[in-house]
């Protein structure tokens, strides 16, 4: 069996190659998106901004703009002559000796090179005795420095400047960016269509009614697009495909006409009635089978390449949703956003942190481990986890009910209460 860090460098290879070469990135569509509809998109142009941020010297502070060669010591008077608000700038020309009262955010005059704070000066002695009609005297509280409290012109972004990269994965702080910038529209990759199928016998969609005790509901498909749902993809769902090497042959040639990429839950294990490795082997190649891991063994990762220009490529889940968790956080999902076009830095990262065990934990030796844990932060600040007992890879109330993994590498065996161990945060959490 593979590790999983040889399978999740192996995917990330040819996922790489994909995009190279068998759909280039630079040869895929790019569609205009509304930057409100933008989130977790996919950026596919270079971002430069049309003019500086500030667009003028602004100040920092409500106080006063000074000008320029005035005394800036301690107990100086200075004649405030006017006022600049934000979007309201004071437009006349300051003599040495001068200044006007300013707030935050508002234009700093071009013949000003300092703004005091109100606070560093007698502005609460005289607030009530002044009329802003007339000019009026304030007096330094503390020396000023030139250059305080005002934002330079272009200070955080300069006109022309390259603010966003190809490949950026588009969040709130970069609609933030732009919408800034007056940028109401953005160019990103056309989303990539994805496959979803179930299949088994015993399976129910939701809705229908289960008819017999052999029945259960079919909990991945929805799982998957729950899983799914950040990312910037169309999903074509293919429903339940029944235990049948005709009907799985046949689904799996339709969906592979239409899809970038394709999903399956079940059927990839080593039953009489598991057909979907051979399917994919006559459809296709299987680059990788069975990952050294709990829960989550007989994991596929492969591609279709019959009758298509493009291949398309192929990850098989086990049947138990668990397994379908914990296959699409530590494969899936890293490829789908590395396929979409996300740059390197972009990537999403898989969270991790140590905490200290506070129970048993019993596990035995050849699979990184992936157990459900319950993380807290303790008064001191650190961080426990308690693990659930039963480990168990069909226990979905569990999986509800927890809100980490805790990783345990593949050559650990038992390990004990007070030891730092190795969590993952869901990333719902």
């Amino acid at each position: 069996m593979i590790t999983v860090q040889a399978l999740q460098s192996a995917i990330k290879q040819r996922v790489h190659s994909y995009n190279e070469q068998d759909f280039a990135l630079s040869k895929r569509p790019v569609i205009s998106c509304p930057l409100l509809q933008s989130d977790q998109q996919v950026l596919a142009e270079y971002i430069i901004a049309p003019f500086a941020i500030p667009r003028q010297n602004v100040s920092a502070m409500d106080g006063y703009a000074i000008a320029s060669k005035s005394s800036l010591s301690n107990a100086s008077i200075i004649e405030i002559v006017g006022e600049s608000q934000a979007g309201s700038p004071y437009t006349g020309v300051l003599k040495a000796g001068q200044g006007i009262r300013i707030f935050t955010g508002a234009v700093v005059p071009d013949s000003c090179t300092t703004v005091v704070m109100q606070e560093n000066t007698n502005f609460e002695l005289i607030k009530d005795k002044i009329d802003k009609s007339q000019p009026y005297e304030i007096i330094l509280a503390k020396a000023a420095d030139v250059d305080a409290n005002i934002r330079k012109q272009g200070e955080e972004i300069q006109q022309n400047e390259l603010i966003l990269e190809q490949g950026k994965r588009l969040n709130p702080a970069d609609i933030s960016l732009l919408a800034n910038l007056g940028i109401c529209e953005v160019k990103v990759f056309k989303p990539l269509t994805v496959g979803l199928l179930a299949t088994g016998d015993e399976l129910v969609a939701l809705g229908d009614k289960l008819k017999h005790s052999a029945q259960i509901y079919n909990s991945n498909t929805p799982t998957l697009k729950s899983l799914l749902k950040p990312l910037p993809i169309i999903i074509n769902d293919y429903g339940i495909i029944a235990d049948d090497m005709a009907q799985t042959t046949k689904v799996v040639t339709k969906a592979m006409k239409k899809c970038d990429v394709l999903i399956s839950t079940a059927g990839v294990s080593v039953g009489d009635y598991d057909y979907l490795t051979s399917v994919v082997e006559q459809l296709g190649q299987i680059n990788h089978y069975k990952v050294a891991m709990k829960p989550g063994k007989p994991f596929v990762f492969g591609e279709l390449t019959k009758n298509v220009e493009v291949p398309v490529l192929y990850f098989g889940l086990p049947g138990n949703p668990l397994s379908t968790v914990v296959g699409s956080l530590q494969f899936v999902i890293p490829a789908l956003w590395q396929l979409l076009g996300v740059s390197k830095p972009e990537q999403p990262m898989q969270l991790t942190l140590k905490a200290t065990l506070k129970d048993d934990i019993k596990k035995s030796v050849g699979r990184m481990d992936f157990q459900r844990g319950l993380l807290s932060k303790a008064a001191d600040g650190s961080y426990q986890v308690d693990c659930f007992r039963r480990q168990q890879s069909h226990r979905i109330k569990q999986l509800s009910h927890a809100n980490c993994f805790i990783v345990l590498a593949q050559d650990s065996g038992d390990i004990a209460a007070g030891t730092e161990v190795e969590v993952q945060p869901f990333p719902w959490i």
